[in-house]
């Protein structure tokens, strides 16, 4: 067997196990090309994370299972007419890069304030050939607003939602992937302006909901 069918037959392998792990959390799967380009971001992911610190998940099972699986709910789970998302503290994309993917008519803004990270996800963008955009800098700098703002991981969440509050449009939404008890510090954070939806399950089995808020325009003085 030939380099790039050796290549080829672990893409489909790594797609058809990135279906299974849907499957079992309860998330519709992707289709075959879309699974083909999650598994050319599996790679890249792990060739650059054994360079620089992306992601403390380095095993393909962990980042399918942890970070794709709940990063390609989130993209489920994102209301209808949103045209333009910020990924705030992007890291290794996640979850910017899977909802580009699942949820092509979003324009995506990565934002990542380290320069070996951002170079990462300018490389993933390019590789993948998505039309998400990188900004390198730090999310509150950003004059422009969004449709959404979308938050995994991030340090002190608390002061992140504050920012991603102010950095979402009228009627727009804040989206916090965090526990089913940090979502009372995420509404606590977003104001009195925000209305939250029910958390949504991105995981079956496992304490990870997605918390969406939906910013009210200013004619309703709330």
């Amino acid at each position: 067997m030939s380099e790039a069918q050796e290549r080829a037959l672990g893409a489909s392998e790594a797609g058809a196990r990135l279906n299974a792990l849907l499957a079992a959390a309860g998330v519709e799967p992707v289709e075959e090309p879309t699974a083909a380009r999650f598994a050319a971001y599996l790679a890249l992911l792990q060739r650059w994370n054994s360079k620089i610190n992306l992601t403390a998940v380095r095993d393909e099972d962990g980042i399918l299972a942890r970070h794709f699986v709940e990063s390609i709910a989130c993209a489920r789970a994102l209301p209808k007419g949103i045209r333009t998302l910020l990924d705030y503290g992007s890291g290794a994309g996640l979850p910017g890069i899977p909802i580009a993917l699942c949820r092509p008519e979003i324009g995506v803004t990565l934002a990542e304030s380290q320069g070996k990270k951002a170079a990462f996800l300018r490389e993933a963008v390019r590789a993948l050939g998505i039309t998400a955009k990188v900004f390198e800098g730090r999310a509150e700098t950003l004059a422009e607003r969004f449709d959404c703002v979308v938050l995994r991981a991030v340090d002190r969440m608390r002061e992140a939602v504050q920012v991603a509050s102010r950095l979402a449009r009228e009627d727009g939404w804040v989206a916090a992937m965090t526990t089913r008890n940090g979502v009372a510090e995420v509404a606590e954070a977003g104001g009195d302006r925000f209305r939250w939806e029910s958390p949504v399950w991105l995981r079956e089995g496992k304490d990870r909901v997605l918390a969406l808020g939906r910013k009210a325009g200013k004619e309703l003085n709330l």
